[in-house]
């Protein structure tokens, strides 16, 4: 018999809301408990059914964390792209010459996973750093902040301006920005970076910042201030190619690196620029395929990963794996990796509401996937199309409508006939 669950199982979870990870403190927090979140333990039907009402109830909720807390897997594609980045933020790392440092730029449509890849990568950077250093700044200045941050993160703001941008960088040390001008911001930025001990910045949804707008040269001129602070830049964005942000950058056939070339005057808004081309290496971040047998493989292989994590009482091995539902999941979601887990998170917890404890196609064509997020920018492909749902066989069977009823030939009767004259 299971040991009964303590009173409230959720106390730390409910404690506080976690902060934003583009601020210092919201990013150590980020980091330093990104793991620590505990499942709920494996039940079964009667032994939940021993428990008290109120532990049920405890229970089903400590269940519905477990859904929407599930760990981040591995994917082929997300695998790429760590690996391109956590080597090319340990290389930099170690750089001892004022060598240029080149940057990584992650392309790719909305919820697929790039900010959490990249996050995991740099979090687990940082943790390594920090140890190596005894959580001192090897590289402090005198008479500074002792504040030490070998990873900042940074979310472009969604009506993002060279001006909002750099007061978005400035707000994760807590600076102020108050009645400063751009060029004097793009100086705190670089004085910020160094006087922390930043060697990675991480910009996400870059490609907010619109190209065909009138400031579009104070734009480029401020992406190429920032590869010119001695920092591993990670530019995060959707169709990165496409956006404008490699205007005039051509293609290295050798080296399969994007190279940006020098700005064409030494000083970028007071910033001193070196003359020299800038590389970054850019990869994109796909959704799943389903056409080739490793594809497919990949797949399954990741449901199976949501199944093992899943706290449903009746639900069996095989229960997304297996049949047609991973082709079903495959319809419903196109592919893409944050679609397919909020369906199954959804799902999870309409099946624990219901009673019906495990997920089939008949429960899921139920639930339709809702992405209002405030903090994403549609307009800038940060939110997927969401394919329309395609009901199971069965339910479409059921939810056809019937055929009417050829009446061209009807007598409707003397009555009919005089009611209309």
């Amino acid at each position: 018999m299971t040991a009964p669950l303590p009173l409230n199982p959720l106390a730390g979870l409910l404690a506080s809301k976690p902060p934003r990870r583009d601020t210092f403190e919201g990013w150590q927090y980020y980091r330093s408990m990104r793991r620590a979140f505990v499942p709920a333990p494996r039940l079964s039907l009667d032994e939940w059914r021993s428990m008290s009402p109120r532990q049920r109830s405890l229970h089903n909720l400590l269940r519905t964390a477990t859904h929407v807390n599930l760990p981040l897997q591995e994917t082929p594609m997300s695998l790429k792209v760590a690996r391109l980045v956590q080597r090319r933020i340990s290389n930099n790392a170690l750089k001892v010459t004022a060598a240029t440092w080149p940057g990584v730029m992650i392309s790719g449509w909305g919820y697929q996973g790039k900010t959490e890849t990249v996050c995991e990568v740099a979090a687990d950077f940082e943790d390594s750093w920090q140890d190596l250093n005894e959580f001192m700044n090897p590289g402090v200045t005198p008479g500074t902040r002792a504040l030490h941050a070998p990873v900042a993160y940074v979310q472009t703001p969604v009506t993002a301006k060279p001006k909002s941008t750099c007061e978005a960088i400035l707000h994760f040390f807590g600076a102020n920005t108050k009645n400063l001008t751009l060029p004097q911001l793009v100086r705190q930025v670089a004085g910020s970076l160094d006087d922390h001990g930043v060697r990675v910045l991480i910009l996400d949804d870059i490609t907010r910042l619109r190209l065909h707008r009138a400031d579009d040269q104070d734009a480029l001129d401020l992406v190429r201030a920032f590869m010119s602070m001695n920092v591993t830049l990670i530019l995060i964005g959707v169709d990165i190619v496409g956006s404008g942000l490699l205007r005039g950058a051509k293609w290295d056939k050798r080296e399969r690196q994007w190279v940006v070339p020098p700005p064409e005057n030494a000083r970028i808004h007071g910033l001193e620029v070196t003359q020299t081309e800038r590389r970054f290496e850019l990869v994109e971040l796909d959704r799943f395929r389903y056409t080739t047998p490793h594809d497919i493989q990949a797949f399954h292989d990741y449901l199976g990963g949501l199944e093992d994590g899943l706290r449903l009482f009746k639900a069996e091995p095989g229960m997304l794996t297996e049949g047609g539902m991973p082709e079903y999941l495959m319809r419903r979601t196109g592919g893409v990796v944050g679609l397919l887990n909020r369906l199954i998170e959804d799902g999870a917890k309409e099946a624990i509401d219901g009673g019906r404890e495990l997920l089939d196609e008949d429960l899921l064509d139920e639930i339709i996937i809702s992405l209002d997020d405030p903090g994403r920018d549609p307009e800038a492909g940060e939110v997927p199309t969401i394919p329309a749902p395609l009901l199971s066989a069965e339910n479409q069977t059921a939810a056809k409508p019937r055929r009417r009823r050829n009446t061209v030939f009807d007598d409707d009767g003397p009555m009919a006939a005089q009611a209309q004259g």
